[in-house]
C-alpha cells in the first residue's frame, strides 16, 4: 500500500481510505488482508482490475487507434494435485468444455504446499486434491474416498495375494513418494497402529516409485492408482488392496474460506463434484 501510494504521489492513509470506500461501494473486498503479510487481490479484485484495464484500453484506443487491446476476461483457474492430474485433469477439462463452453478454464498442477498457497491467495479458484495440510482458512467439498494400495513387481511373493494389511507391509522394504506431506502421512498410517515401517527409498514422483517397485527395490505405497499395470520403464507390476479401511483418504475440492467462489465458479465445482473421476474410488454425495 505504501509503494502504491508513492507511485500515485498521494499519502498512504488517503489511498487506504479510497480503497475502503471503493470496496464499500462495490460490496465486495478487492484484497485479502492477512496480518503480517502483503495484500493479495481476491478473485473478484483480479476481475475488477482486468475489466478496468479493458475500459482504460478502450479510452486509449479513442486517442490512439493502434493501442493494443488487453484481451478477454480472466479464465477460471483450476488447481490439481500432482499425482491426480494425469488421471483426472484432461477428462475434467473435456467435461467442462462440453457442459460450459462459454467459460475459459486454465489449470495449475503442483504439490500440497503450492496448491494451498495459491488457493489461499485466490490465484487458484478451486483445487482438486487430497485433504492434507489444509487449515480452517479453506472450505472443503469431499467428492470421493480412496483406499491406499501397495505396488509390487509382478514376480514378488505378495503379487498373487490381492489384499494385504499394513501389519504385513510393515515388515517389507518400502518405497514412498517423497511429496511433502505424502511421506509423513503414509508413515503415520503405520505408527497409528503401533507399527514401525521400514522405508528404504523415497521417490520424487509417483511414477518413480512405481518403477522402483516394478524393479524389485521394495513395496510402493500410494493412494492414486493409475490404470496401467506397467511402470514407465515397462516393468510389469501388481497392485494390492490394503485391507485397513480406516486408512481411506478423502479427495476434496478446496476453496478459500476468506474469498468465497463466485456463482460461476460454484457452478463449475458442482459439475466437477457430480462425476467420479477416479476408478475404484468411493463417491461421496
Amino acid at each position: 500500500m505504501v509503494a502504491a501510494a508513492e507511485a500515485l504521489r498521494i499519502s498512504q492513509p488517503a489511498l487506504s481510505v479510497a480503497v475502503a470506500q471503493l470496496e464499500g461501494q462495490l460490496g465486495r473486498p478487492l484484497f485479502v488482508r492477512r496480518k503480517g503479510s502483503s495484500f493479495v487481490p481476491t478473485a473478484y479484485g483480479r476481475g475488477f482490475l482486468e475489466e478496468a484495464a479493458e475500459l482504460l484500453a478502450g479510452v486509449e484506443r479513442l486517442v490512439d487507434p493502434d493501442a493494443v487491446h488487453p484481451g478477454a476476461g480472466r479464465p477460471v483457474v483450476i488447481g490439481c494435485f500432482d499425482d491426480l492430474a494425469p488421471m483426472v485433469l484432461a477428462p475434467m477439462l473435456l467435461h467442462l468444455r462440453a457442459r460450459r463452453p462459454d467459460i475459459t478454464v486454465s489449470t495449475r498442477v503442483g504439490g500440497f504446499e503450492m496448491l494451498s498457497e495459491e488457493v489461499r491467495c485466490s490465484r487458484i479458484d478451486f483445487a482438486v486434491t487430497y485433504d492434507l495440510g489444509l487449515d480452517e482458512g479453506f472450505e472443503r467439498r469431499r467428492i470421493a474416498l480412496i483406499a491406499p494400495h501397495a505396488v509390487v513387481s509382478a514376480d514378488h511373493p505378495l503379487a498373487a495375494r490381492g489384499v494385504v494389511t499394513l501389519a504385513e507391509l510393515a515388515g517389507q522394504p518400502l518405497v514412498l513418494a517423497d511429496q511433502g506431506l505424502s511421506v509423513r502421512h503414509m508413515i503415520d498410517l503405520f505408527r497409528q497402529r503401533g507399527l514401525a515401517p521400514r522405508v528404504v527409498h523415497r521417490a520424487a514422483s509417483l511414477e518413480t516409485m512405481r518403477s522402483m517397485a516394478g524393479n524389485g527395490l521394495g513395496v510402493g505405497l500410494s493412494y492414486t492408482r493409475p490404470a496401467a499395470q506397467h511402470s514407465y520403464d515397462g516393468r510389469p507390476i501388481a497392485t494390492l488392496r490394503i485391507a485397513d479401511d480406516a486408512a481411506a483418504e478423502p479427495v476434496i475440492i478446496a476453496t478459500s474460506a476468506l474469498d468465497p467462489p463466485s456463482l460461476m465458479v460454484q457452478e463449475l465445482i458442482g459439475e466437477v463434484a457430480a462425476v467420479n473421476w477416479l476408478p475404484g474410488a468411493i463417491t461421496v454425495d
